[in-house]
């Protein structure tokens, strides 16, 4: 028995379960770090008594900082700072930590879409863009986690939307991202038709994106989720042949024949944070 949480811009989930089974969970909006990360300790306090769990996994939207456990600066507001791991881990032993992204990228590895591979990604496309980048079976961290959502994309030619990120303006976030969509056709995107021609931008900005990551990481999968990813189905068909088209046939494992293979939507849609943050969890207990 594990537990695990999954903390969210907006809201955040704390699970416990066995292997793929959630036993239960409960949510609360994200608000300040006092409220939010109370209430999620005191529901695993509780837990804690009832199912005595052996470790816990913990997720969290970013910037973080993987080895001190606290949210790097970031602008949601009081969260700058937060100790995440101290409130929520207290009573555990075994104690895992990673980015929300990299928690689903494991729990599609173990569930999921990316079941049977040790070399995949996992591209959430919503209100930001995330990827958790699985190599040899284990999240990539390097001084810290990765921060692919705001790499540069070449633009179509005529393309002068000046992109809604407040970093990097038109990085891929500031391309295809939720706002990004509502900012460039001045309504949200879930109000678009299948046939708008913002969905093209978007497609082109992820085509470009995926067809360099193919190149530099060489991934078995690209695996996308997200409310953009798994919300507009239109889309992926899209990316796919985008990304072959600037790939101009210089990967033999990834052309028209294979892309339908090696871009797929995410296999466990909502549950790939929960149940990444239990085979988290599942990880550092003895023998894993």
């Amino acid at each position: 028995m594990v537990a695990g949480v999954e903390l969210g811009g907006t809201k955040s989930i704390a699970v416990i379960g066995r292997g793929d089974t959630i036993l239960d969970s409960f949510r609360v909006p994200t608000t300040t770090p006092g409220e939010t990360l109370g209430a999620l300790a005191a529901k695993l306090a509780e837990w804690r008594r009832i199912h005595r769990p052996e470790a816990i996994g913990i997720a969290s939207f970013g910037p973080i900082s993987v080895e001190q456990g606290r949210m790097l600066p970031t602008p949601k507001p009081h969260w700058a700072g937060a100790d995440i791991v101290g409130p929520l881990a207290a009573g555990f032993d075994r104690v895992a930590f990673h980015t929300d992204v990299t928690g689903a990228a494991l729990g599609e590895g173990r569930h999921g879409a990316g079941v049977g591979l040790s070399d995949f990604l996992y591209v959430t496309v919503g209100t930001g863009v995330g990827m958790g980048i699985i190599a040899n079976g284990q999240p990539v961290t390097g001084m810290m986690h990765p921060e692919a959502g705001h790499i540069r994309v070449r633009r179509r030619a005529g393309d002068d939307f000046a992109g809604a990120c407040p970093f990097h303006g038109d990085c891929l976030e500031g391309l295809v991202s939720g706002p990004a969509i509502a900012a460039r056709a001045g309504k949200p995107a879930h109000l678009l038709t299948a046939d708008d021609p913002a969905w093209r931008d978007v497609a082109d900005a992820l085509g470009e994106a995926f067809a360099m990551l193919f190149l530099t990481l060489s991934p078995a999968r690209l695996i996308v989720g997200g409310g953009v990813g798994l919300g507009q189905p239109q889309v992926l068909p899209m990316v796919r042949e985008r990304t072959v088209a600037a790939l101009a046939g210089y990967l033999g494992f990834v052309d028209e024949h294979s892309i339908a293979e090696r871009i797929v939507r995410a296999g466990l849609g909502d549950e790939a944070g929960p149940l990444g943050t239990l085979v988290m969890a599942q990880g550092v207990l003895p023998g894993a």
